[in-house]
């Protein structure tokens, strides 16, 4: 059977990230021979970056320079984004133990579905997420990975500006030194998230290529370990249960306020709130998996990896992802213990929220909030413009550039996104939603069909172990798509969920 020959690669990266210098795929034609997109130069599709106007070669002659080292930091990069704060109000509806476990079950999960895309890419010499979906089902299923990636994308974006709308307001107050809440615009979350989308994001994501894009991904990065280094230091200073209308600096260790007489009753209640709990099962654990699902997916970000990588070969690739999956793995399962630990059952959906009930002016927090800020405004635009770029692939695939185009397009997401994050009650709605809907695709569904469809039968049979544990993985992905999704219109047509973090 005759690969079909495709030429162009829509790249779309979750989280805000991508890989600097990415080069066109070009699948060979059953003749060897190459084929060069010719409209390379006139479609959106050029790339973020500026590139050198020295000779490109094709992606099978490219010799990558990236180090093992660095394609760790890149693939770290890309997993990691805003779904971190998200973990200690998963965990808080789980418990520590079922906490852990499916934690490990989907980092281990996320580590063999790399498995098979680099399997199915080695076969097919394909680079690209979607030209895998493109290799296995034609069009269709290159659209169905388009989609899932551009779904996951605009997650991302809508849980970045949430966070702009949760965490910008407290900033202002902190700086204006504002003691008690008031009505006026500049505080008010729903005008400052479409301030910043008009004044910032919006010129920034006009622009034709990121030149700021890998200063700006390290710096994420950066920003959220200096997160995690916060939460823990602030386990040891914040005391259980918070007393009430607590106003004290973070300075110093505020265990000393609670050492009060109280009646024995408060006192017991007081040891069962700040008890935690090893294993708990409520309607809100339904959010459980799509959350730890959205802080995995990297999936179509670890071709273009592989790419670039010196001295490339699957098992070194498979390696640079275990690493960085463990390394994250370890993040994510620190802020998320530390962050219950200090708030137990009173940790909201969005994790850097909740240290507002401590202190609002708390000096390290208004640092980290304010860094947080920052790199999540400056990753808006990033994620913006592969979505923008799945859309002029899509629709508008021959036509020449067009500014006019280009700023609707930007525009209209813009203000899609806004809407949603204006009308949403809380960031854990979009990480359910994403989580439980694209995430399993890109995780689950998608490697599994695609190794299943592209490696030949000859090689491996129908009924060959590998393909049947591929199509299982899929099965799997299926159930805990419609689980998930089932518990979270239950919760939404019910009400009885609590939704913590709403403001």
């Amino acid at each position: 059977m005759e690969a079909p020959v495709q030429t162009e690669m829509v790249e779309l990266v979750p989280n805000g990230k991508h890989s600097e210098g990415l080069l066109p795929v070009v699948t060979p034609t059953a003749g060897n021979q190459r084929v060069e997109s010719p409209r390379r130069s006139c479609v959106e599709g050029e790339g973020f970056l500026q590139k050198s106007p020295s000779k490109e070669p094709h992606f099978t002659d490219f010799e990558g320079k990236t180090s093992f080292g660095m394609s760790v930091f890149n693939l770290s990069n890309a997993i990691m984004g805003s779904g971190i704060l998200g973990l200690a109000y998963a965990m808080a509806n789980t418990g520590i133990i079922l906490f852990l476990f499916l934690l490990t079950a989907i980092a281990l999960l996320s580590s063999y579905s790399i498995h098979l895309l680099l399997k199915s890419s080695g076969i097919v010499g394909i680079r690209a997420y979607e030209q895998l979906g493109y290799r296995a089902f034609g069009m269709p299923g290159k659209l169905a990975a388009a989609l899932a990636i551009t779904l996951q994308n605009i997650g991302a974006m809508s849980s970045y500006l949430y966070i702009i709308k949760s965490e910008l307001p407290l900033v202002i107050r902190a700086f204006l030194n504002l003691q008690d809440h008031t009505s006026d615009w500049y505080v008010n979350g729903n005008y400052l998230v479409i301030l910043v989308s008009v004044i910032v994001i919006l010129p920034l994501a006009l622009m034709r290529q990121l030149g700021y894009l890998g200063y700006s991904s390290g710096f994420s990065l950066s920003c959220m370990v200096f997160f995690l280094i916060a939460v823990i230091y602030k386990k040891f200073h914040v005391p259980c249960p918070l007393p009430p209308n607590s106003n004290t600096t973070g300075n110093v260790s505020l265990t000393e306020v609670i050492k009060e007489e109280v009646p024995l009753e408060v006192e017991t209640e007081a040891a069962a709130f700040c008890t935690p709990s090893y294993f708990t099962l409520n309607i809100q654990t339904a959010y459980t998996i799509p959350i730890m699902a959205f802080a995995f997916v990297c999936h179509p970000e670890v071709l273009p990896i592989y790419t670039e990588l010196k001295d490339p070969s699957k098992r070194k690739m498979q390696h640079i992802s275990n690493l960085s999956i463990a390394v994250m793995y370890v993040m994510y399962f620190l802020a998320a213990l530390f962050g219950y630990l200090t708030f137990y059952d009173g940790v909201e959906s969005e994790l850097l929220h909740t240290y507002n009930k401590v202190d609002p002016f708390d000096v390290l927090i208004l640092c980290v909030r304010v860094a947080v800020l920052t790199a999540v405004t400056l990753t808006v635009p990033i994620v913006l413009f592969p979505v923008r770029r799945a859309i002029q692939q899509m629709l508008f695939q021959s036509q020449e550039f067009s500014w006019l185009r280009h700023t609707l397009i930007a525009t209209s997401l813009l203000i899609c996104i806004n809407l949603l994050v204006i009308f949403a009650p809380t960031i854990l709605g979009i990480f359910g939603i994403i989580g439980a809907t694209s995430a399993p695709c890109l995780i689950f569904i998608f490697p599994a069909i695609f190794y299943f469809r592209i490696v030949p039968t000859e090689k491996e049979p129908a009924r060959s172990t590998p393909k049947i544990l591929a199509l299982c993985f899929a099965v799997l992905g299926l159930l805990l798509m419609t689980m998930s999704m089932s518990f979270i219109i239950i919760d939404w047509v019910s009400g009885t969920g609590h939704h913590g973090g709403s403001h």
